[in-house]
């Protein structure tokens, strides 16, 4: 059996993580590796129900610690219903963000700091992901790609913010230089896919010495 492979996508709010997700899933399906594809905030009906209430407008009065709890208890649904068990199984498991986010946009944009890091040991139950590709791009440009009228709750706070998020991502990506695979965000969509596409597939490769 293969060994199971954990993929997370990262980057600021319009870095194009969706859009790069979606060739990332035909490059493999034309691999003939049958990935399960997962979210986060979401990724199971309990996910998904917290998902709305952190993400909605109308939340505006939520506290930074209730919004880290909330995505740390989504988060261990869908590692202990999805996430777990398919690597367990040996598939590939991509997840659109994952601990990495609230290390960076609660952790560094709402300021909560090393508490984000001990909510999440038990969140994430030890599943540390295996290869993150890092969508890079200044906040000053992501925030130019997403409408005003189709962002939420979280997408539309200040640019301190989303500086301080940057910020974070920067850390990560000096701090775990083996996990994380940055890809320069600014490029057209192809140039972007050109890119992860080479990357991906050298760590398909040598899938199994990831340990």
């Amino acid at each position: 059996m293969k060994k199971g492979l954990f993929i997370t996508m990262e980057g600021p709010d319009g870095a194009g993580k969706s859009t790069q997700l979606e060739f990332i899933k035909s490059f493999l399906e034309e691999k003939g590796e049958k990935a399960i594809f997962t979210r986060e905030p979401g990724g199971t009906p309990i996910s998904e129900k917290i998902r709305k209430i952190i993400l909605d407008k109308n939340s505006s009065d939520m506290v930074p610690m209730t919004e880290a709890l909330l995505y740390a208890a989504a988060r261990a649904q869908l590692v202990s219903q999805v996430i777990k068990p398919a690597l367990e199984r040996g598939k590939i498991v991509v997840c659109d963000r994952f601990v990495d986010s609230s290390i960076v946009y609660q952790g560094y944009g709402r300021g909560l700091g090393e508490s984000v890091n001990v909510i999440n040991d038990y969140a994430v139950a030890g599943c540390i992901p295996d290869i993150t590709f890092l969508m890079k791009l200044a906040p000053n440009l992501g925030k130019n790609r997403i409408k005003t009228e189709n962002k939420d709750r979280i997408e539309s706070e200040n640019s301190d913010f989303h500086e301080n998020v940057y910020r974070g991502y920067i850390e990560l990506e000096k701090r775990y230089p083996d996990r994380i695979v940055t890809i320069d965000a600014k490029g057209s969509i192809e140039e972007v896919s050109r890119e992860i596409g080479v990357k991906l597939e050298r760590i398909l490769k040598n899938r199994n010495d990831f340990q």
